[in-house]
């Protein structure tokens, strides 16, 4: 029997905050009235409120928070944030982060604390939680969060997994009217990134079939180089700088998304946009785009996928 209040900490990163939400949908697909509440770094607030069958989120700032722990000010907010998590009582608080900070946050909330055992999470927290569940780490992340859940409120997996989210096109002023990509070229470690001229012959060949090329980025150094990818291709627009609100009316409008192993990349394909993963260091089995019907991910570890590669999957999703 699925709980009435659910309290689900899973408070970053970007990728694993979407991985978490289609066990929103199998709530909701199996318990329809229930209360379902979110706890999640204040910089992905955009995510869970994506989701229809989020009712509140709770906004936390531990990265920020822990840079800063002898402000009083940030001592206040670490306060008014435990105060938040105890204004109501859950049937069930569930840490799928698995991590001694999301445990925490667990702890402070009321109600019964269910999380991972000693051998499925990442930090010894089992004493932490009333009640653990094993879920084996050969799974895809996407499946560990369903089953997790699953197994906390007694319900079977659905067959049919859904992200659950949506979003309208959005016009920007800095871009001009017609078909186009984007093309998420940056990612946190450089071992994951694409070769810049591999992303210069790419947004070409789009060019070819009718695409303008948006290229965004996220500080100083992914900006310049954007502009280096961009001197080199025909018809491409470097993005002006961007929030995470942004992100999903973009990319509900673009033709197409090719990204390396970010978590925008994941955000694309679960907003059902034809989406190719690229992967050139990391096992897209365990944390690779999963489950969405126009997203295929190409390459792998020590597998730099070539460019035909990646126009032959993206014509193929757009057709």
């Amino acid at each position: 029997m699925v709980a009435k209040s659910i309290l689900l900490v899973k408070t970053s990163s970007l990728g694993d905050v979407i991985h978490a939400l289609p066990a929103i949908s199998d709530i909701k697909s199996v318990s329809a009235g229930g209360r379902v509440d979110w706890v999640v770094e204040e910089p992905l607030l955009t995510i869970p409120r994506l989701h229809a069958g989020v009712s509140g989120v709770i906004p936390v700032a531990i990265r920020r928070w822990r840079r800063a722990l002898w402000r009083g000010s940030v001592r206040d907010e670490i306060a008014a944030g435990v105060r938040r998590l105890r204004e109501q009582s859950y049937d069930a608080v569930i840490d799928a982060q698995g991590l001694f900070k999301s445990a925490l946050i667990a702890l402070a909330a009321r109600g019964t604390r269910y999380g991972l055992d000693f051998r499925s999470s990442r930090e010894p927290l089992a004493l932490l939680y009333h009640h653990t569940f094993r879920v084996s780490w050969e799974l895809h992340a996407v499946e560990r969060n369903r089953l997790l859940l699953a197994r906390a409120l007694c319900y079977e997996v659905p067959r049919r997994l859904s992200y659950g989210i949506s979003a309208a096109p959005r016009r920007f002023d800095w871009l001009a009217a017609g078909p186009y990509a984007v093309l998420l070229h940056a990612t946190s470690g450089d071992y994951k990134l694409w070769p810049e001229r591999n992303w210069v012959e790419l947004g070409n060949k789009l060019n070819d079939g009718g695409m303008c090329c948006v290229l965004p980025w996220g500080n100083a150094r992914e900006r310049e180089r954007a502009s280096r990818i961009a001197d080199g291709v025909r018809s491409m627009v470097v993005a002006p700088a961007l929030g995470l609100e942004d992100f999903p009316g973009l990319f509900a409008g673009a033709q197409a998304v090719a990204g390396v192993d970010t978590g925008l990349t994941h955000l694309a394909a679960a907003l059902g946009v034809p989406t190719v993963g690229i992967y050139c260091a990391t096992d897209p089995a365990a944390t690779g785009i999963y489950g969405c019907a126009r997203a295929v991910n190409v390459g792998g570890i020590g597998q730099s996928p070539a460019v035909n590669d990646v126009v032959k999957m993206l014509e193929q999703l757009i057709s």
